[in-house]
């Protein structure tokens, strides 16, 4: 039972124990330290942050049924395309956001449906719709960037926020409002009961009676709504719909949930966790950026880091079996 407890412990720990290790080891170099820790970078990095949080809110449930989604990419791409396309074509701004969510919705309803109705694994059917997306995009927008005339969606991830007593991007809020209810769904209601419960053991759970194919399609589609408006955030931050945007972020944000406490054999996973796992992987970045490394480098150091995140997942999994 202690042993079970230290698990727990280490579990909630680790990923804020990570965090400030690698800002502390940022601001120990004496090149980057200065920039690294003004005021002005963490809100950057708050910034950056948004787009890979929003999806990895939505792939928190759907890790801790036990699934995973890899179209989230190629789903942030086709959302700011046709974004991009409907301000283009006049709608308003409301009218074409609402358009880039719930296609991307869509796209997660499908995944959901063909998981639960095909019993096909969560791998080959959102590594499929990955293709089909990222195929969609570049052909809704001819395989070029759509330019769309500016409106107030082109403020939504601005760093100097207007009006300034905002502080961060609206983005940065939306994000934080989001993850406070997000937690409070996962953890105070029968949802996030049935969620767990599905993750835990879901031959159990369809014995006690939870829905699991109607809660796999509603967690799927969830998902895509937040990818959705990841993909709204990103035409915010580029101004344009550009089809080849976001290639590899769902590699980004499987490895923030699994740093901060979930775990692929599902039945593990919290919002807050996430939400730090998000921030170092943001922290990351941006100290690599300032460093000066190439591009290459940081794309070795954050594979190192899902290795490494996975393999402690399954220490962790063989630790409280035993």
């Amino acid at each position: 039972m202690r042993k079970n407890g230290n698990i727990k412990i280490f579990q909630w720990l680790g990923p804020f124990l990570g965090l400030i290790l690698i800002i502390l080891l940022f601001s120990l170099v004496p090149e980057v330290r200065e920039s690294f820790l003004r005021g002005g970078n963490f809100r950057s990095i708050l910034t950056q942050s948004v787009i890979v949080g929003l999806c990895a809110l939505g792939m928190t449930f759907i890790i801790i049924t036990g699934g995973i989604d890899l179209s989230v990419g190629s789903s942030i791409a086709l959302s700011s395309v046709v974004v991009a396309l409907a301000v283009k074509s006049g709608l308003s701004p409301w009218a074409a956001i609402l358009c880039g969510i719930l296609l991307s919705g869509a796209i997660g309803f499908l995944n959901g449906l063909l998981i639960t109705t095909l019993r096909v694994i969560p791998f080959i059917v959102t590594l499929g719709m990955l293709g089909i997306a990222r195929g969609s995009a570049k052909w809704l927008a001819g395989n070029q960037k759509i330019d769309a005339p500016l409106s107030w969606v082109n403020n939504l991830m601005s760093r100097f926020p207007d009006p300034p007593w905002l502080v961060f991007a609206p983005a940065v809020w939306i994000l934080l409002l989001l993850g406070v209810g997000a937690a409070i769904l996962l953890n105070t209601t029968v949802f996030g009961r049935w969620t767990f419960a599905i993750g835990s053991n879901e031959k159990t759970a369809r014995l006690c009676g939870v829905p699991v194919n109607r809660m796999k399609v509603v967690l799927y589609t969830l998902g895509g709504l937040l990818t959705g408006l990841a993909g709204v955030m990103e035409f915010s931050r580029l101004t344009v719909g550009d089809p080849t945007v976001a290639n590899g972020t769902e590699l980004d944000v499987v490895a923030a949930v699994v740093i901060g406490g979930g775990s692929l054999n599902g039945g593990e996973g919290s919002i807050l966790g996430t939400l730090i796992g998000v921030l170092i992987m943001a922290v990351l970045r941006n100290g690599c950026t300032m460093m000066g490394w190439p591009n290459y480098i940081q794309e070795i150091i954050i594979g190192v880091i899902i290795v490494m995140a996975v393999a402690i997942d399954r220490f962790r999994t063989s630790r409280s079996i035993g």
